[in-house]
Order: C-alpha cells, then sequence, then structure tokens
C-alpha cells in the first residue's frame, strides 16, 4: 500500500518521496541521519542534531518498523580512532527515546542481520562511525551492498551530509528501489526554498563572517530577490576597504575588493539596502581584550582592527531588521566566541527573536550563535546543514537528493 502524502511539495523536492509515501510497519530501514555532533571528553556538548532527527525516528518507532540508524561522527583517520565512536550518541539516543540502541562496532556488520531476525519492537540497530570503513567516503558500492542485503526501504534525512557522494548517501539510494526523506530533510528544504520562492517582502539577508569569497555564490543567488543585505563580520571590511575607508589591520581580502565594489554599485543601480559598520569594537590583535575599545568612527587606526561592530551600527541594523517580514542570517557580526566582541551578533539574534516575521538561520557560526545568545527556540529555522544549506541555497544540486529522484 502506498500513503499519499498530502503535504505540498516543496520545489527542491520534486519527484522526490517522503518516508509517509511508504508503507513500513514490519519494514528494515536504513535511517541515514546526520548525528555530528560536537564531543569533548567523550562527552556530548550540542545534541541539536540529535533532537532534530527525533521526530523521523520517533515515526519509525510508532510506524513498527525495524529501524537501523547510520550517520558520521567526525574524520576519524581509521576505525581505531576510537574517540570518534558512536558510542555516546547511541547512549543518548537511547535515554531521548527510551529504547535500546544496539551499537554495531563495524559499519559493514554481519551482526546486523542476526540482531533482526530476533528484532524487538522498542529496539534500534545504530551502525558504528560511517566512516570508521574507508568505503563510506569513497563512495564503494561493496560498502552499499552489505547494507542493501538486509533494506526494504532506504531514508535518508542527514541533510548536513546531502552534499557528499558517500556511500551511505549515494551508493546505497543508487542500489535501492524504494527510497525517500525523513521530515528533517523536507523542513530544510521547505525552509531554504521560502527563500528564493516568493518570500515575504520586505527580506533582508545578513551576512557576516571572515571572507567575502565563501559569500559570493549567496550573494549572486539573493542579489535579485532580498530587498537589502546587512554586512558584518570581517568581511564588512572588504566592502569599506572598498569606498576608500581606512581599515587598520582588519581582515580583508585584496583579491575581492573590486568585487565589493562592484556590488555596491549593483545595490545602488536597483535601489536595495546595503548596510555596513559605521561604528566598530576594536583591538590591537585578535585576542587582546586589554586594548579594546570603541572606535566611533567608520575608519580605522593603522594599528587596530575591528572585532565586532559598534553601538551605532547595532542601531542601524535592528532599525533594518525590526521591519523586515522575512530574515536569512549566514555569519556572525564579529568574535563572538569572545565575550567581548559579542555584543553584536547577540544584538541580531535578540533582534530576530523579537521579530514576529520568517527568521532562518544557516550556517555552523551562525547556528551557534543563536543558540549561545538563549534565542535558538525564537527562530523559524535553524538549519543543520552547514555547507549542505549554503549550497543548496546557492542553487547546486546535491548527490543526497539527485540520487532520490526518479
Amino acid at each position: 500500500m502506498t500513503v499519499v502524502s498530502s503535504t505540498p511539495v516543496s520545489p527542491g523536492l520534486k519527484n522526490i518521496k517522503t518516508i509517509r509515501d511508504f508503507e513500513i510497519t514490519g519494514k528494515t530501514i536504513f535511517l541515514r541521519l546526520d548525528l555530528n555532533v560536537p564531543l569533548e571528553k567523550g562527552q556530548i556538548t550540542d545534541e541539536t542534531r540529535i533532537t532534530a532527527a527525533l521526530p523521523t525516528v520517533k515515526y519509525c518507532l510508532e510506524k513498527g518498523a525495524k529501524l537501523i540508524i547510520a550517520s558520521h561522527l567526525g574524520r576519524p583517520k581509521s576505525a581505531d580512532d576510537k574517540q570518534y565512536s558512536m558510542e555516546p550518541v547511541a547512549k543518548r539516543l537511547g535515554e531521548l527515546l527510551d529504547v535500546e540502541v544496539v551499537l554495531m562496532e563495524e559499519p559493514s556488520s554481519e551482526g546486523v542481520k542476526h540482531i533482526l531476525y530476533g528484532h524487538m519492537r522498542n529496539q534500534i540497530i545504530c551502525l558504528e562511525n560511517l566512516r570508521f570503513d574507508e568505503g563510506e567516503v569513497e563512495n564503494r558500492t561493496d560498502l552499499a551492498q552489505s547494507w542493501a542485503a538486509y533494506t526494504d526501504i532506504y531514508i535518508n534525512d542527514a541533510f548536513g551530509a546531502c552534499h557528499r557522494a558517500h556511500a551511505s548517501i549515494h551508493a546505497l539510494p543508487e542500489l535501492m528501489q524504494q527510497k525517500g526523506i525523513g521530515f528533517l530533510i523536507e523542513k530544510e528544504i521547505k525552509m531554504l526554498d521560502s527563500l528564493t520562492d516568493h518570500p515575504k517582502k520586505p527580506f533582508i539577508a545578513i551576512l557576516g563572517g571572515a571572507k567575502v569569497s565563501d559569500k559570493i555564490p549567496v550573494i549572486e543567488k539573493l542579489i535579485n530577490v532580498v530587498d537589502g543585505f546587512v554586512i558584518g563580520g570581517a568581511m564588512a571590511y572588504t566592502f569599506l576597504k572598498a569606498q576608500g575607508i581606512p581599515v587598520g589591520k582588519s581582515l580583508v581580502e585584496a583579491d575581492k575588493v573590486k568585487y565589493a565594489k562592484e556590488m555596491i554599485q549593483r545595490m545602488e543601480a536597483r535601489d536595495k539596502t546595503l548596510l555596513l559598520p559605521v561604528d566598530h569594537i576594536t583591538s590591537t590583535s585578535f585576542n587582546d581584550v586589554t586594548h579594546m575599545r570603541l572606535n566611533p568612527s567608520v575608519g580605522i587606526a593603522e594599528n587596530e582592527m575591528g572585532l565586532d561592530i559598534g553601538p551605532q551600527t547595532i542601531k542601524n541594523y535592528v532599525a533594518c531588521l525590526s521591519k523586515a517580514e522575512t530574515i536569512f542570517w549566514n555569519g556572525p557580526m564579529g568574535v563572538f566566541e569572545t565575550k567581548e566582541f559579542s555584543k553584536g551578533t547577540f544584538a541580531v539574534a535578540e533582534t530576530l527573536a523579537k521579530n514576529p516575521g520568517t527568521k532562518i538561520v544557516g550556517g555552523g557560526d551562525s547556528a551557534a550563535a543563536a543558540v549561545q545568545s538563549g534565542y535558538a527556540d525564537k527562530m523559524t529555522h535553524i538549519s543543520t546543514g552547514g555547507g549542505a544549506s549554503l549550497e543548496y541555497l546557492q542553487g547546486e544540486k546535491l548527490p543526497g537528493l539527485e540520487i532520490l529522484r526518479p
């Protein structure tokens, strides 16, 4: 029996089935998740990706499916890198779901078949770190065949890994007749599509972080859609440099100054907003808080560098963002990891939290900033995709999605 989904299909998911489209009761599901969580001395320090995966996992359990969960964790060089074991993740999953999670020591272990034979209802099989087997990154068919041998339905819910052509993302679904996505990928694509498919206006994109070069594809994708850009972080100094403003020792991409100048002109020609810092929190070096000071002017002295936006810039940005109906945030306003240089980034997070419109956060640093600010639960959506979310937004085809289309 095929279950017909009543949920509107997002443009990016055309011809891709969701887990709702399958009769999964009693079936063995290979569920690829992104459980690549940060660990410190074996302890999970941020379980956002685990909690984001729970709706799909719970759906499978409620429907009585036999569930095999698979994920990578970090970048181990071999199976001997036990610091990257999935053991703490499997343990936490068991606690959150109140089920038994059986961790298989080898990703391609034959033991999975034996456990499936005596499978109990409240039991999940969790494969050990997929990257413990070199065949994962090499996208090897023989590894995928070992999984396909006991899999009825393949479900990908690892949006953060969809831009990688790895065995669990590409080779395995290539072998499967029944394949689709989980609830998390469905939500991720729906949210990202909403930014380019008739977003509510005004639409403002906040771009920060270190490099203009990292943001050029996003800028080019959004420049005709947004009503304005708000620029912060180190990349702002390349734009100020393009205007002939002294930026001292601030990080500047010299080879992108020309692009920044052209973008300023293009925004002016389109009569769109482009906000840049008008004051700064500066110091003499990246980690020096002893010489931190407020620089009330646009220009920065030769022996100083900008490490956060200043209070007047914050006011300007808040005024703009408070009126927006749609906001996309990618990149912090300063070195927010250091308390003294975090005010600009956290002010942006607070402003988004108070805005009743659509607020989508993309990129690892922005997501971390939203969490650290305490306003994460006030965002419409915080992407777990990292690089995948930016590549998708830029219009690139993701191997993990394309392989799921007929």
